[in-house]
This record gives C-alpha cells, sequence and structure tokens, in this order.
C-alpha cells in the first residue's frame, strides 16, 4: 500500500519565516520515512506570491488529486497549525470531500489542542525564553474571533501555574489585547518587555505587527505606554520541543 504525509500549512510569504515552516516540515519527514513527503499551503494570496517568485506551491486539494494519481491509498495530513479555528476548520471540511477517494486519510491536531499540550508548550516557551529581571515576556499571537481563541488565555494561565508570572499572551485581534494587559504590566513593576511571536512563523505578520515602526504596532504600542521594548523575530517552528510535539501528534496519528 503506498503511503504519504502531507504537512499543511497557512504558509508564508515572507522569506525571513520560511526557515521556521521548513524546520518542522523537516521534522514530520523524518518522523515518517516510508510515508512520500508532500507540503501544501492553505492561503490562496500565499500561494499566488510564491508562484510569482517561481516558486512551486500547492493547496491541500491539489496535493490529494496528485496523490490520488499517483495510487496513494493511505494518506495522513498533519497541520502545521498552532490552535483549532477558523483556518482549521476550513482544513477540516477540505479533507473530508476527499473521503471515500483513499483507503485511509486521517487528519491530525493543532499544537494547542488540549490541556498537557499547553503545559507543554509553557514549558517549551519558558526554557527558550527565561525570566530577566524587571522584563515581562510577551508572546503576541495571531488572534481569532473562533471560541479556540481561548487557549491563547489558556496558555498564559499555564505560564502562570508554572510559576512564570512574566509571560503575557497579547492578539492584535480578537482578546486578551496589548490593553487587557498593561494594568498588570504595570503593577508588576515591568520597566521593559521582550517581544516574540506566538507564531509558527516570524512572518510578516510577527514584522508588521509586532515589530513593524507604524504606530499600530506592538513595539510602538508599548514604547508610547511607557516601556522599553525589544523584539526577537523567531517562529515557533525554530524551536526543537515544538518540532517534537508536531512529530508526537503525528505518530498519535498514524497509530
Amino acid at each position: 500500500m503506498k503511503k504519504a504525509l502531507v504537512c499543511v500549512s497557512f504558509g508564508t510569504g515572507a522569506e525571513s519565516g520560511r526557515a521556521d515552516l521548513q524546520a518542522v516540515e523537516v521534522a514530520l519527514q523524518a518522523a515518517a520515512p516510508d510515508r512520500l513527503f508532500t507540503r501544501a499551503c492553505a492561503s490562496p494570496a500565499v500561494r499566488a506570491i510564491l508562484r510569482a517568485r517561481g516558486v512551486a506551491s500547492v493547496g491541500l486539494s491539489e496535493a490529494l488529486e496528485a496523490l490520488e494519481a499517483r495510487g496513494v491509498e493511505d494518506v495522513a495530513v498533519q497541520p502545521a497549525y498552532l490552535l483549532y479555528g477558523g483556518e482549521y476548520d476550513k482544513i477540516r471540511a477540505e479533507t473530508a470531500r476527499w473521503q471515500g477517494c483513499f483507503a485511509c486519510l486521517r487528519l491530525g491536531e493543532p499544537l494547542l489542542a488540549g490541556t498537557e499540550d499547553l503545559q507543554r508548550v509553557a514549558q517549551a516557551l519558558a526554557e527558550a525564553w527565561p525570566p530577566v529581571p524587571r522584563e515581562a515576556l510577551i508572546l503576541m499571537g495571531h488572534g481569532t474571533p473562533h471560541f479556540a481563541g481561548m487557549a491563547y488565555a489558556a496558555l498564559q494561565s499555564a505560564f502562570a501555574l508554572q510559576g512564570r508570572r512574566d509571560v503575557f499572551v497579547v492578539v492584535p485581534r480578537g482578546w486578551p489585547t496589548l490593553e487587557n494587559v498593561l494594568p498588570a504590566l504595570r503593577a508588576g513593576g515591568y520597566g521593559a518587555a521582550h517581544l516574540v511571536p506566538l507564531l509558527l512563523t516570524a512572518g510578516a505578520h510577527a514584522c508588521r505587527d509586532m515589530a513593524g515602526e507604524a504606530p499600530g504596532s506592538l513595539k510602538r504600542q508599548l514604547r508610547a505606554a511607557g516601556f522599553s521594548a525589544r523584539c526577537t523575530l523567531q517562529g515557533l517552528g525554530s524551536l526543537t520541543a515544538i518540532q517534537r510535539l508536531y512529530c508526537e501528534k503525528l505518530a498519535r496519528l498514524l497509530e
């Protein structure tokens, strides 16, 4: 039986974020050496950007169609997504349309799929970014109106329960916002903030909304509020511990 693994992500058109995503793809490929590996980019806009640069890029349905044409019978689709939400719902619906075209077609979980995931991701990030006196660590996610966005606040709770009350999770769209955590920053006596993307890739979103020079960026808002702010443009995908968690999700999917 021919088997395949599809790693589907939203994708990134920013060269700065490509290495973060590629690190996860390489780890997943190594974790399933008996399967034909292919990647899919869920965002039509990102696919258009990549194709304009001469980079081949296909959506999930195109990838599945090609695998069916090659006679693949067993397909595992592992999303390189952070949480359940609108984008994951689209992938789930698209995968469902291909049920019946393969003997076996399975869809994996996003990174933050349960309470254990929240605890392990918090631990991994706490180790990657140890505490600095009088400096808050602010993790900026993408945000979503979907109920799955509750994972952001739950992740901050996981940090607090692990003793890292200096860590704050914010999103530019949705909740919690910077305005929601500013009182706690002031009450904690923090004079500085270290901004890190809570995103798989440090792409355009991180460069613009977190570290950008426009007045609305997180960095500029913090400075306007009286805090010094520094930024690290490094996506979660670059962290070995996060790659390992994705590989464990794939292993459970293949059981």
